[in-house]
């Protein structure tokens, strides 16, 4: 061995001498009794720690322990390293003893908390404290505490459940401290005065994000004279951005994300020659993309989306970009004014330009980037042919969103590589373009593909496929949906939807056994649904209405049990409706809607529990397959309100609940156990043969937006309750046989007259039919007042028959009793005499007392 091998061999042996060392501590020195059993206090007050703090051993010195470093002279604990454990329990008062702790890492354990920080005051020598995820809450005041921590340089309290930052507090003595990131709590209030005016002199790093901060940015914010980075965004902060920003010379991040700032990006940002990330995305700023911001020459990430930037965005202005990795200045009406032949400084990795202006010209200059990992262009006003170089060369970019331009061209012969590919609503022809093992999702709705689906699913260059997501809908897509699926067994979300495929669904389908969305409507598929399909138990979407199933609903359907969306409508559907629907109890949507579907409505549909209780916020996350930057969403079409809607996964669809059953032959009543579906906010039953009432308790169905009983054979008076749906936006109750007054409320009387047209014997508001006597009913007064009211009839009906008992039975009896009548007469007689003698005693009474009033 040679003297270069054995010096490497000694460094290496060091090396990893000193690596145990600092994680065991040092051998030299014994840790402090009074430490120690601190130490052990914390361990013991743990739960479910399982062997993460193995070495704690009451056996051994502490200054062995994983985690602990002590002082090589004193032994003393100097730093406790326990971050991301996933610990779980109460902080002891007891780790005030280690008064000589510089550094404390409690960070990323969401299952510790405290009940206070008292003991934290003998920390005097504390420069690092790290508690993020430690709920906090109890400690009201932890603010005061840790800023007598005389030596402290370090801060990180994210996600610490804090309410306060103490606006009212006018000094706190954070005399060292270079980092405090507070980002991540429940700050309702404006950025307090002592932030600026107490610490600004010293302070590095200064993270409020995510908070719910408010009011505008503080003008002393220039104080700030050492600031490197400023992160306030994600909150509700509002205002402009103060010119002031630009006095910060140091400053290298600025981040102001996702606020309320309105007015132009100050011009002063061009100042900041240190700045290498700009963020502020998501905002109301206006005006033009300032060229002072052109000399920003260390600038890595711009990111300006989401505004109202209006203007071009020309060759010089990224002149001196030659750092550029991230560009984002998507869903702005700023534009790219550059020739064709433009070479860039830059190498982009992200950009991040849909819903701006790039075309009509297809952007030449993308050819030069070769480190692109993202490029999101949608939506962008590119016209014509991708040029021949493109499809190459975006077999190095891992995800690309060319959605909703107006691209053309035949791609049959391209084998695509990136790993999210979203060509959708463009203007693409020919077969289905082969895949690579590396592609996820492809999306390639809304365009002009055709032929058979089987030069897909069969081809052999696709067989090794990975593939999670196909959305292939909304093309001309034809021939059978071929054996081939044994291949695809990665499939989560499956939409073959609006195409011209024919035959049967294939057995082999049951291969698919992740697969959670399963859409094959509006096609000409026919013949059975097979058995094999409840193999896959995953399915909580399936679609297959518009299609040709004149065959009754099968029974296995029940046997779903992660089933929420079943959609059926306008296939040939026979029979009754299974009890085994009733099995569905996580079931949200059900439409059967435009079958030949025949016998009466369930009663036992009150056992979808999902439709009686608040959606879990789970719900609705099996529609999308998440990615960061363009998550895919299913969608769905419905006819909530007589018209058709397509309901979006990332949008209402997650949370809407409907029962479709229109355009059949049901008969018999509505069952009343619907009403137990409180959570219900769509109901269509028209164009049917039911008969019978509406059920009284309706209206406990507080959710409902629309109903719709149309066209059946219902009777009877419309129910009172229905006044207390509050929420009720549609409403159609025409052409039945209801009678009576319709119910007041201010949601009833709201619809139009033809809402109710054909029901001769209904009357009442909005109707021009008024009411007669006869019938008037419960319905004449707004639930709440028809029992007072009816009590009112009541007493008046009983006085008046009363009156008349009473006086009859006096005037009988005196006009066939003589001697009585003859005593009632004298009666009257002697008093009218003595009213008589009375009235003229005191008429002289008062003439007397008026004349002495005269004379006096």
């Amino acid at each position: 061995m040679d003297n270069s091998s054995a010096s490497h061999l000694l460094f290496l042996l060091w090396f990893f001498a000193a690596t145990f060392s600092f994680c065991k501590g040092n051998s030299n020195v014994s840790c402090n009794e009074k430490e120690k059993q601190a130490l052990l206090i914390f361990k013991r007050g743990l739960t479910n720690s399982g062997n993460t703090l193995s070495s704690w051993s009451d056996q051994e010195d502490c200054c062995r322990w994983e985690g602990v470093l002590c002082d090589n002279k004193t032994g003393r604990v100097r730093e406790l390293h326990v971050g991301d454990l996933n610990l779980q329990g109460l902080i002891p008062h007891q780790l005030g003893n280690l008064s000589g702790l510089h550094y404390l890492d409690f960070g990323f354990n969401p299952g510790l908390y405290v009940d206070s920080l008292h003991w934290m005051s003998s920390l005097s020598s504390m420069k690092h404290l790290h508690m993020s995820f430690v709920d906090l809450h109890a400690a009201s005041d932890w603010l005061q505490i840790m800023s007598r921590l005389p030596s402290l340089s370090e801060l990180h309290l994210e996600f610490c459940n804090l309410d306060s930052l103490n606006p009212s507090l006018g000094f706190v003595n954070f005399t060292s401290l270079l980092v405090l990131d507070l980002s991540y709590n429940l700050f309702n209030h404006e950025i307090p005065n002592w932030l600026i005016s107490n610490i600004s002199a010293t302070l590095l790093q200064l993270d409020l994000s995510s908070n719910s901060l408010k009011g505008e940015i503080p003008h002393g914010i220039s104080n700030f004279q050492k600031l490197e980075i400023l992160a306030l965004g994600e909150n509700h902060l509002t205002g402009n951005i103060p010119e002031s920003i630009g006095q910060l010379k140091h400053l290298t991040v600025l981040d102001l994300q996702i606020n309320s700032f309105s007015g132009p990006i100050p011009s002063s940002l061009g100042n900041l020659s240190f700045m290498w990330e700009l963020i502020l995305s998501d905002n109301q700023l206006n005006g033009t993309f300032p060229k002072s911001l052109a000399l920003l020459s260390n600038l890595k990430f711009l990111v300006i989306g989401n505004n109202s930037l209006t203007g071009s965005l020309d060759e010089v202005l990224f002149t001196k970009f030659s750092k550029l990795k991230d560009l984002d200045v998507s869903q702005t009406s700023l534009f790219f004014n550059v020739n064709s032949n433009w070479v860039p400084p830059f190498q982009l990795e992200n950009a991040f330009m849909s819903f701006c202006k790039i075309g009509p010209n297809f952007p030449e200059w993308l050819k030069t980037q070769r480190s692109l990992e993202i490029l999101l262009m949608s939506m962008s006003g590119i016209l014509g042919k991708a040029p021949s170089w493109f499809w190459n060369w975006t077999s190095n970019v891992d995800l690309i969103d060319l959605s909703g331009n107006h691209i053309e061209g035949d791609v049959s012969d391209i084998l695509l590589n990136s790993r999210i590919l979203n060509l959708k609503s463009n203007h693409l022809k020919g077969q289905l373009p082969h895949l690579s093992a590396n592609v996820k999702v492809l999306n390639i709705a809304n365009n002009s593909f055709s032929g058979s689906i089987s030069t897909l699913l069969c081809h052999e260059v696709n067989r090794m496929n990975k593939l999670e997501v196909l959305d292939a809908s909304n093309n001309l897509l034809s021939g059978e949906l071929s054996d081939c699926w044994r291949y695809w067994q990665s499939l989560i979300h499956l939409n073959l939807g609006s195409n011209n495929l024919t035959g049967r669904i294939p057995y082999s389908m049951e291969s698919l056994v992740v697969l959670e969305a399963l859409r094959l409507n509006n096609n000409s598929i026919s013949g059975d649904i097979p058995s094999s399909l409840q193999k896959c138990s995953n399915l909580t979407l399936i679609d297959i209405g518009e299609n040709h199933f004149p065959m009754t609903i099968p029974l296995w359907i029940g046997k779903m049990p992660s089933l929420q969306i079943l959609r059926l409508r306008s296939s040939g559907f026979t029979g009754h409706i299974p009890l085994q629907i009733c099995q569905l109890s996580s079931l949200r949507i059900l439409d059967l809607a435009k079958n030949n579907l025949s016998g009466p409505i369930p009663k036992c549909l009150n056992l979808i529990s999902a439709m009686a209780m608040q959606p879990n916020p789970a719900y609705g996350t099996f529609l999308e397959y998440f990615d960061d930057v363009s998550p895919y969403f299913d969608s769905l079409m419905l006819v909530p309100k007589g018209v058709a809607l397509e309901y979006e996964g990332n949008g209402n669809l997650g949370i809407v609940s409907i029962i479709d059953l229109s355009s059949n032959n049901l008969f018999g009543s509505i069952p009343v156990e619907i009403s137990f579906l409180s959570k219900l906010r769509l109901l269509n039953l028209s164009q049917n043969h039911l008969m019978g009432k509406i059920p009284e308790k309706i209206g406990t169905m507080e959710e409902l937006e629309s109903i719709d009983l149309s066209r059946n054979h219902l009777s009877g008076e419309i129910p009172p309750s229905m006044s207390n749906l509050t929420f009720l936006s549609y409403l159609d109750l025409s052409y039945n046989n209801f009678s009576g007054r319709i119910p007041l409320s201010t949601q009833l009387q709201s619809f139009d007259a033809l809402r109710y047209t054909g029901n001769p014997e209904l009357c009442g508001a909005p109707l021009r039919k008024n009411c007669t006597k006869e019938q008037k009913s419960d319905g004449d007064t707004p639930l709440g007042k028809a029992e007072d009211e009816s009590e009112t009839s009541w007493f008046y009906i009983g006085l008046g028959v009363g009156f008349a008992l009473g006086f009859w039975g006096v005037c009988g009896a005196l006009f066939f009793k003589r001697t009585w009548r003859h005593a009632y007469f004298r009666f009257v007689y002697d008093m009218k005499g003595q009213a008589y003698v009375t009235t003229v005693l005191k008429v002289n009474w008062i003439c007397k007392k008026f004349k002495k009033l005269t004379l006096w």
